[in-house]
């Protein structure tokens, strides 16, 4: 692509033609900046800052538009690139929709401003999985990808592995069924604050720890939440509390999720979209880790319970059957291929109990199988909570990818060492990278 470095006057005077919009106000933008933005076709707001000195580079986010800009962008601003995107607001889990946002206003951008040096697509949460998607699906539109905290097994495979988790709750610890699994109500917060009472109820027994653990387990959440950090699986009752603390227990719970979004997702693709027919849930136990295993193990036999019995009984409960064609237009929105054919750097934090963290042993995996490990790089940072980044890690993932786009390698910066100097260097916040291997994804 030919280097753009400045904002030319022929660019702005093409850009008010088609009817984009420019401002410079103290209320806009800082000083030596300026914001483009407008609507895109289907009503979705987009806007970029611009720095005077642009250096070519423009990060596209899909939930840019709906923020202020906060450090980590202002950050990456002040070094010269550019920063926009949009926002789901009218998208919501059209995941083809929204990557097709993210091209119209690049292209918004590229007509105002002519051709970038280089287009990074970037997000958080569902944000980073669009970001990964349209990488892989539009190499000729974008040169580079930072996807944080996205789902990355897909969009089936992860719903599935939450329809688990959320099945094997109900049929040991609401046998009754007075708690919604698929068929979430209009009244979705009632949902969420009865699944939250009925969990925090078996929390205070050993049966309900026990029960709680195993469905933990199956759906691989993480034992680190935002009160219990890294616990050792030798201390089994505080291993417990941090699961439960994702489940059920901390600020936007993994059980809240696991209504909103599917009532959602049923809603949006016409039926349900997720499975549990021909899973053998003892198998899935299997799958875990053997930490996992033995801190169930453990509670089991400290409860009295007998942990084949209780998967007996959720391996003979009826289960729940997809529709075929909700599936397709679900697995439509993107399940990822792993032919990447652009430099993509991933940003997990290991504690999020939204996107949970084996899921990048999936994507790595179809990356490998498809001949391109080469062109990845995944980090992690160690916090629990959903998309839990300092603006320093987030603005290190993005010069680890500016490095590789502008060498052609990934070089030491790559290292967990290396990142957490980079980071600490830049006075944002903590720099909490390790080193760290995802449980193979068990919902493949």
């Amino acid at each position: 692509m030919p280097t753009t470095h400045r904002i030319r006057n022929a660019a702005i005077a093409s850009a008010l033609a088609i009817g984009l919009a420019f401002s410079a106000s103290p209320a806009a933008a800082d000083e030596g900046e300026r914001v483009l933005e407008g609507t895109l076709t289907d009503s979705t707001p987009y806007r970029f800052v611009i720095p005077d000195d642009w250096n070519g580079t423009v990060f596209v986010d899909m939930d840019f538009a709906a923020r202020p800009v906060g450090d980590a962008e202002q950050a990456l601003i002040s070094r010269g690139a550019a920063y926009g995107g949009t926002t789901r607001n009218v998208t919501g889990w059209n995941i083809g929709g929204a990557i097709a946002n993210q091209l119209e206003a690049l292209d918004a951008f590229t007509a105002a401003m002519g051709e970038p040096e280089q287009a990074i697509t970037m997000g958080s949460s569902m944000g980073g999985f669009v970001a990964a998607a349209t990488g892989e699906l539009h190499p000729d539109r974008i040169d580079g990808v930072l996807a944080a905290c996205g789902g990355l097994s897909g969009t089936v495979s992860q719903w599935n592995q939450k329809l688990d988790t959320v099945f094997v709750l109900s049929e040991l610890l609401d046998p009754e069924g007075s708690l919604p699994v698929v068929d979430i109500p209009a009244d979705v917060p009632g949902a969420q604050q009865a699944w939250i009472r009925h969990l925090t109820a078996a929390q205070a027994t050993p049966e309900g720890r026990a029960r709680i653990a195993l469905a933990a387990a199956i759906g691989q959440l993480p034992a680190w939440s935002q009160t219990i950090a890294d616990p050792s699986p030798r201390e089994t009752d505080t291993y417990q509390q941090a699961w439960f603390g994702a489940l059920a227990g901390d600020p936007l719970p993994y059980i809240g999720q696991a209504m909103s979004s599917r009532r959602t997702s049923t809603l949006l693709f016409g039926g349900l979209p997720s499975w549990n027919t021909g899973i053998d849930y003892a198998t899935q136990l299997r799958k875990a880790s053997p930490e996992a295993r033995r801190v169930v193990a453990d509670l089991y036999e400290r409860a009295g319970l007998s942990l084949d019995a209780d998967l007996a009984t959720v391996n003979a409960a009826e289960r729940f059957r997809a529709d075929p064609e909700a599936v397709e237009r679900f697995a439509a929105t993107y399940e990822f291929t792993g032919e990447i054919s652009v430099p993509t750097v991933t940003l997990n934090n290991v504690g999020d109990q939204i996107s949970t963290v084996a899921q990048q042993s999936a994507y790595e995996q179809r990356v490998k199988k498809a001949g391109n490990a080469s062109l990845l790089r995944q980090t992690y940072v160690a916090s629990a909570g959903h998309c839990n980044f300092t603006a320093a890690e987030t603005v290190a993932a993005a010069e680890l990818l500016l490095e590789r786009l502008e060498t052609g390698h990934w070089g030491g910066g790559a290292s967990v060492d290396q990142l957490n100097r980079a980071a600490a260097a830049l006075d944002l916040g903590e720099a909490r990278f390790i080193r760290f291997n995802p449980d193979r994804f068990n919902r493949g």
